[in-house]
């Protein structure tokens, strides 16, 4: 949800792959039957904010039928804040704004149905929505003490989409998947079928890339609001711009799945802010992060420019593919992003995303994004031309461009068994954040995804991944950090892997330990003397 007013929190500092995460109880994964694929549809508060009526909806839901994007994919048409009398009723039941929507939220609801769209709808877990907190909206109608009746009202109103709004700088993270999970469970009792799409960061410590939300809801924002930007310098802190968003949720990827996956938040193509080329970068990034595609913008009157980034059908595909898996990062230096998203035919689809001021040349290839083979197809998803390659993937990328390929031909490769590191402590795995092959570059544990930046090879007495070696720093002591180095050879980068479990380093005499015994995503992976306690013991997957 926007804010109203310009808002200064205390937001938590997430980089990209390596963050200390707090860990709450988390149940079983959410499985309501909806999100099999991440939604596509259209929200009218980018652009409209409060300013919504019932004519305005209804005018919308006819352009995207006419425009096409309909049968793209786009159905959920989502009625965000202020649509609701300011007031319940006498019996405590919401009520659609009476000036507004004079036709009630049934009759909308019953339109969006009849022209093939689905109808989404907003409300907060606690007494206030976000306008009404700001007081920018009259009322205190959030759904607290109401779930149960709310949820039944949404359902009686044909509702297939809720967006659930934390919008309050109170409650702790338990505290708030203790709520969300009130009309999870309420919402779950009507029968009906509601795609369930929560914001836990809305004046509030960004909770939402803490913790993997799928036994709550179907959609999680990961970050602080959008605004239409390229880059904002925040690192998650109101308001995000699309490159901000995008480093804080690239090392979530192991969290996505149908029914369950990050939401990077409403699209601002079309909405000025950006140039093109930024703006076809904005969609093809939520494309390959398997975000939900929700429109912004004004669909009657967008221009040629953005019904084409908007319409692109190759990258819907991409992010429609019913594997449901985020794209995961292949490489990164700082300026050239590689990463790939494996597809349910064989085929992975590859960014080359340039985080630079200039144009510059990205180059991976296809064995580094999950293919094996000398043959390859690589369709261009902006172009739709195609080229063939023996395993080169590379393009000469603009200044915050991405370049998006979809590689066929080959076989798909899995990770070979013994090539992850799985600590004992945690069950997380060996990994080397974001990719980062700069010299020095410490090792984390993350949740196992079968990422590139997870395969570790012996060779020797070495373990190598992405083209260096693991290495104990010269005349290393117990809690120096162990790293990533050129391979030189040198007894420094030669490791024993023990019966117990235990990776003791030749030259060191000390093992692989997690720092702390902690057990959360991000935690440094150090050197300490060998005791065989669990965080010092891995199981090879």
């Amino acid at each position: 949800m926007r804010r109203l007013v310009t808002v200064l929190t205390a937001g938590v500092l997430l980089l990209a792959g390596a963050v200390g995460v707090l860990r709450a109880p988390a149940a079983e994964a959410l499985d309501n039957g909806v999100a099999r694929t991440p939604p596509m549809g259209w929200n009218s508060w980018n652009t409209f904010g409060c300013n919504i009526n019932e004519t305005l909806i209804r005018q919308m839901a006819d352009a995207i039928v006419s425009s096409g994007m309909r049968d793209l994919g786009y159905q959920y048409v989502v009625v965000d804040d202020c649509w609701f009398n300011p007031n319940r009723d006498s019996a405590g039941n919401l009520q659609g704004d009476p000036t507004r929507f004079p036709s009630g939220m049934k009759s909308l609801g019953d339109y969006l149905h009849a022209r093939g769209l689905k109808f989404g709808i907003y409300q907060g877990p606690l007494d206030k929505t976000c306008a009404q907190y700001f007081n920018s909206y009259p009322g205190a109608t959030g759904s607290l003490g109401h779930e149960v009746q709310d949820a039944r009202q949404f359902a009686a109103w044909g509702v297939d989409y809720l967006k659930y709004d934390w919008c309050s700088p109170n409650g702790s993270i338990n505290d708030q998947v203790t709520t969300f999970a009130k009309m999870r469970d309420a919402l779950a009792a009507t029968g009906r079928p509601i795609v369930f799409s929560i914001n836990p960061n809305s004046i509030h410590a960004k909770t939402g890339p803490q913790r993997n939300w799928g036994d709550v809801a179907n959609l999680w924002r990961t970050t602080e609001d959008i605004t239409n930007a390229w880059d904002t310098g925040q690192s998650n802190g109101y308001p995000m711009g699309i490159q901000n968003i995008v480093n804080v949720t690239v090392p979530l990827a192991s969290y996505a799945a149908p029914g369950r996956f990050n939401d990077l938040d409403m699209l601002e193509v079309g909405r000025g802010g950006m140039n093109d080329t930024e703006m076809r970068s904005h969609f093809a990034l939520w494309a390959m992060l398997a975000s939900p595609l929700i429109a912004g913008n004004d669909i009657r009157s967008q221009n040629a420019a953005t019904a084409t980034i908007l319409k692109n059908a190759q990258l819907i595909a991409i992010n429609q593919d019913t594997l449901g898996l985020q794209a995961t990062q292949v490489s990164n230096d700082g300026t050239r992003r590689v990463l790939a998203k494996r597809l349910a035919n064989g085929d992975v689809a590859v960014a080359l995303f340039n985080q630079g001021g200039s144009a510059t040349t990205i180059s991976t290839t296809a064995a580094a994004a999950g293919k094996s083979g000398s043959s390859f197809t690589l369709r261009d998803a902006w172009t739709n031309t195609t080229s063939t390659t023996t395993g080169a993937i590379t393009a000469t990328v603009p200044a915050h461009g991405t370049v998006v390929y979809r590689v066929s031909g080959g076989g798909t490769t899995t990770p070979p068994a013994g090539s992850t590191f799985v600590s004992a402590a945690s069950g997380r795995c060996l990994d080397v954040p974001n990719g980062t092959t700069t010299n020095g570059t410490q090792p984390v544990i993350w949740d196992c995804n079968g990422g590139v930046n997870q395969r570790w090879t012996a060779n020797g007495a070495a373990l190598q991944i992405l083209g260096k070696c693991l290495d104990a720093p010269l005349g290393a002591t117990a809690g120096a950090k162990v790293q990533l180095w050129d391979c030189n050879g040198g007894t420094n980068q030669q490791w024993t892997l023990n019966a117990d479990g235990t990776v003791r380093g030749t030259a060191s005499g000390l093992c692989l330990d997690v720092d702390h015994n902690l057990t959360a995503n991000g935690t440094v992976v150090l050197l300490w003397t060998c005791t065989a306690a669990a965080n010092q013991r891995w199981t090879r997957g």
